[in-house]
């Protein structure tokens, strides 16, 4: 704030008011009138001397405003225009993904990874926030989050061409960064091996709306039943339910392959030692077994009780050994038992060996009734089916065909071909698969465990299964809208670190008994936002629960309803720290 002195030669006379000098975002000098208080000559009337002693009040008022709960007067020019090239609307809901993103060190890797680039180590790693905060808070097509990087206060002086270069030049790394990202969160907690006793795997898969298949993007069975391309994703996450390591197949790579490649790649380069592999039924053959147990591992898997052999059907079904919870709406039995499994070799030969494994079977009134709910819809649509075969072919009655009898696809055109004998609901296998509802059954290596245990371990794979659903909904990370390949490998990393930084925070939250869902976490930081009003202050609109636990947990302060530039820049500055 400052004395300002104009001279009108022409009424020779001096005038003075007081102003308010600052910079805007991109360092050019503004001004804001403050109050006007007349020529030199009327001023003298009442003071000797108006100019030394308006800047003694310009200094006293100068000093009054820099005290931090001091109020300001702000006085609106109802005759200003929109700047259109002036971004009003920022978020700060970032500062506490680059706090994380800071203790990470992820700047460090950036900055000493990329020393010889064309693009300069700072904004690589600019680049890198934009595309990891941007997929949190408003994920989109690369192209899109270049054009909404002004929301961002961090600095976003690049260009699209150095987006796209950026992840040619970051795949490269990506194996690099995934054990450099954690090894941090290791050095964060003290229980490293208690962290790493179990590891949790599971393979999902994303689409691309192209026709044709390429090198990575391949045709292959779809988890939402689409017929695009796709590429694998096989994941490992330790027992805090944070990301380990990640890594993309072939689109048309059965998911029982990635297993073994993934976890040479986890004990290769991850000082964890033995670990317990815990996997979905998808993943429980005779060779990753079998793998598993020659390099030291143990395993805790599923088994399908519809798809198993007669005998282990009716150990299930026997109400023999079952122990049930007072209620009633639980039972649990378990046994060690020879399982023969079936390995087949790199030359297509097939081999038997007999691995001694407990069973741990156990039954739930609950995931009875939600096995009955989730089959409904399906004896629904195989219901409609019948009455007008017209609307239906293969793709659309997925799920329901099953449940029809006599039911015929033309293999080339998959239309229905009209049967011979009347098409009707196939009562006998709805009865049958009824028979398992609610059963589940656990094979594992460590039978020194005891059924609970082993139970506990099993549950803990939901967290890997609601990771891939974070990645869908709230990342956004399909489909892609890049096509090359180091393009979709820079991509998907950037999506991972995303997760990272999410699932950190939450951990950190429940650590204080803050159990947020992420989803829950990223609604509140993209509406934590601010908006600029006059010269440098901005006024902020939107606070929460959430945002006030993350504030706690982080130091920062997202209370304010009033903020200026200046203090904007000390948070953001604290989070690098």
């Amino acid at each position: 704030m400052y004395l300002k002195i104009m001279k009108d030669k022409r009424r020779n006379k001096t005038y003075l008011s007081i102003a308010h000098g600052y910079r805007d975002k991109n360092g050019r000098k503004k001004e804001q009138h403050i109050e006007s208080l007349g020529s030199v000559e009327a001023l003298k009337e009442k003071y000797e001397d108006p100019i030394s002693h308006f800047k003694q009040v310009v200094a006293q008022m100068e000093q009054k405003r820099k005290e931090e709960n001091e109020p300001i007067t702000v006085k609106l020019d109802r005759t200003e225009k929109i700047d259109k090239d002036n971004i009003i609307h920022k978020n700060i809901g970032t500062f506490a993904l680059s706090k994380i993103y800071h203790e990470l060190e992820i700047d460090t890797f950036i900055l000493s990874k990329f020393a010889n680039s064309r693009i300069s180590q700072n904004k690589l790693n600019n680049i890198m926030k934009l595309l990891t905060f941007g997929r949190l808070i408003f994920p989109d097509s690369k192209k899109s989050t270049y054009e909404n990087k002004d929301i961002l206060f961090e600095n976003t002086d690049f260009s699209l061409k150095d987006v796209y270069r950026f992840l040619g030049y970051i795949e490269p790394k990506k194996d690099e960064l995934q054990k450099y990202i954690y090894d941090h969160i290791q050095e964060q907690y003290d229980e490293k091996k208690k962290n790493t006793e179990c590891v949790y795997y599971d393979v999902t898969n994303y689409y691309f709306e192209i026709d044709e298949n390429d090198e990575v993007r391949k045709k292959g069975v779809s988890k939402e039943h689409r017929p695009d391309p796709i590429v694998q994703m096989g994941l490992f996450q330790d027992m805090m339910g944070l990301p380990m390591c990640y890594k993309l197949f072939a689109g048309n790579t059965n998911d029982c392959l990635t297993l073994r490649p993934m976890v040479q790649e986890l004990q290769k380069h991850y000082d964890i030692g033995k670990v317990i592999v815990v996997a979905d039924k998808g993943l429980n053959t005779g060779n990753n077994i079998a793998y598993n147990l020659a390099i030291g591992n143990g395993y805790v898997m599923s088994q399908s009780v519809r798809g198993a052999n007669k005998e282990l059907k009716n150990f299930v079904l026997k109400e023999d050994g079952y122990k049930f919870n007072k209620d009633k709406t639980y039972k649990v039995k378990s046994r060690q038992y020879p399982r023969e499994i079936t390995i087949t070799k790199k030359d297509g030969t097939k081999v038997t060996k007999t691995v001694d494994e407990k069973q741990v079977i156990f039954w739930s009134a609950d995931y009875a009734k939600r096995a009955k709910m989730q089959r409904q819809p399906a004896i629904d649509k195989a219901t409609e089916l019948i009455g007008d075969v017209t609307k239906f072919n293969k793709t659309n009655s997925y799920g329901a065909s099953k449940y029809v009898k006599h039911l015929v696809f033309d293999s080339k055109t998959g239309e229905i071909i009209k049967a011979k004998s009347q098409l009707s609901i196939d009562e006998e296998k709805i009865a049958e698969e009824e028979k398992y509802d609610g059963y589940y059954a656990i094979v594992t290596s460590e039978y020194k465990k005891t059924d609970d245990e082993i139970i506990d371990i099993y549950r803990g794979l939901w967290k890997i299964e609601e990771t891939f659903k974070i990645t869908k909904s709230e990342l956004d990370a399909r489909p892609v809208h890049v096509s090359r390949k180091d393009h979709i490998e820079g991509h998907f990393l950037t999506c991972y670190v995303a997760l990272v930084l999410a699932r950190i925070l939450q951990h950190k939250l429940s650590k204080k008994k803050k159990n947020y869902s992420v989803g829950q976490i990223i609604e509140s930081l993209e509406k934590c936002t601010c908006d600029h009003f006059t010269a440098n202050y901005y006024f902020c609109n939107y606070t929460d629960t959430v945002l006030e636990d993350i504030g706690s947990e982080l130091s920062i302060d997202f209370s304010n309803k009033y903020i200026t530039l200046k203090d904007i820049k000390k948070n953001l500055s604290n989070t690098k720290n």
